[in-house]
């Protein structure tokens, strides 16, 4: 007898990997490509100041394009159109980007990539809470776990010496990407999910939404900024530390949230308790932050950087699955989940400025002082959020 649930596990399986092709598309380009790119054009040193204009911009492009592609989809009621569109868009101007001689061209060229590529992404990302039934959304959040570190795979690969370069390392992306896609563009998908929900049920789901944006969003101004200023801090503590060094502390953690993320979410699956990982992850980050501020040496600051990068990816994969249970109207899913994404972006405006504003004055400590409340505000904020059965 065929498994009710195989078409479901199927789309699972397809979206996971096509999430990771979303995020294929973007992270080698970023951290890799277009600096090299922009360095080529305008030299080492203003070349800085153009990658802060360019991700400044970029980042306004993708915020917008996220909410208006995710309402499109909601009143066209046809998120896989717009998943096709958005990755032939996205795909094609990646090699466009490629071809442009000027920092300008590059600049308007990315913000036109931005908008191909969440015309991808935001309908993408409502698909999962139309078609995922609540209890396989744990599963969901583990396996989406498993982006980030091909997204950091991929780049590894297509700057590989003598396999691709310049405009070609841009088309092996879009490549990568399409492969990654369009399996799930093309599969059959399950049934239709939608429970009506009454006035008084949307009025509490606009509650436990803030709660669950407000912790998301306390627990990526600590990531983002821990990301950007994690070897500094290192080389303060020891100038004999390597980017090496660094770098595979980064690739450790990955290793670990990983299947990590896999096995709490099967189990907030089997248990029914959706909510409870996050909360102890976003207070697991706290105590890793907290023991960042208190590390005498080295040693001790990587193992507690460890403790907070761990637990705060496992938190950020969970989260962006279970957020789906708690959103006030099914119909407006897509707009919704590009108002959630704010959480995403607006870090990496607030990071710079907070970081400026605390270091130099009262040193690493007090910063992750304050990361350690704000994460321990984000687990105190989801305790009272408890989704509908």
């Amino acid at each position: 007898m065929l498994d009710p649930r195989a078409p479901v596990d199927r789309f699972i399986l397809l979206y996971a990997l096509a999430w990771a092709g979303g995020t294929i598309g973007y992270v080698p380009l970023l951290s890799i490509l277009l600096p090299v790119q922009v360095a080529g054009l305008a030299g080492k040193t203003t070349g800085v100041d153009w990658l802060a204009y360019i991700a400044l911009i970029g980042a306004i492009a993708a915020s917008l394009a996220g909410i208006l592609f995710g309402f499109l989809s909601d009143i066209t009621h046809n998120r896989r159109g717009w998943i096709a569109a958005g990755l032939a868009l996205s795909c094609t101007l990646l090699l466009v980007i490629g071809r442009m001689t000027s920092l300008p061209g590059i600049v308007a060229a990315i913000v036109a990539w931005q908008l191909g590529l969440n015309m991808m992404l935001g309908p993408l990302a409502a698909w999962a809470g139309d078609l995922v039934p609540d209890d396989r959304k744990g599963l969901l959040g583990g396996l989406m776990a498993f982006a980030p570190g091909l997204g950091a795979l991929s780049g590894a690969l297509v700057t590989i010496p003598g396999l691709a370069d310049g405009q070609a390392r841009l088309g092996l992306v879009a490549l990568l990407v399409a492969v990654c896609v369009l399996p799930v563009v093309l599969n059959n998908a399950p049934p239709l999910l939608e429970r009506p929900q009454a006035p008084s049920e949307q009025h509490r789901a606009r509650g436990l939404a803030l709660r669950m944006w407000l912790a998301r969003l306390a627990v990526q101004v600590a990531e983002a900024t821990l990301f950007a200023y994690l070897f500094f801090w290192l080389l303060s503590l020891d100038p004999t530390v390597s980017d090496n060094q660094t770098a595979r502390l980064f690739s450790l953690i990955m290793l670990v949230s990983v299947p990590l993320a896999l096995l709490v979410g099967r189990w907030s699956d089997r248990t029914d308790r959706p909510i409870a990982p996050l909360q102890i992850c976003a207070l697991v980050s706290a105590l890793g932050l907290l023991g960042m501020a208190l590390a005498p040496g080295v040693t001790g600051a990587m193992l507690a950087y460890g403790l907070f990068g761990v637990s705060s990816a496992v938190f950020l994969a969970l989260h962006s699955a279970q957020t789906l249970r708690i959103l006030p109207r099914p119909d407006r899913r897509g707009r919704d989940l590009g108002l959630f994404n704010l959480a995403n972006t607006v870090p990496s405006l607030v990071m710079p400025w907070l970081t400026i504003a605390i270091v130099p004055v009262a040193g690493y400590p007090a910063l992750f002082g304050l990361l350690a409340l704000l994460a321990a505000s984000a687990g105190l904020l989801l305790q009272k959020v408890s989704p509908a059965r």
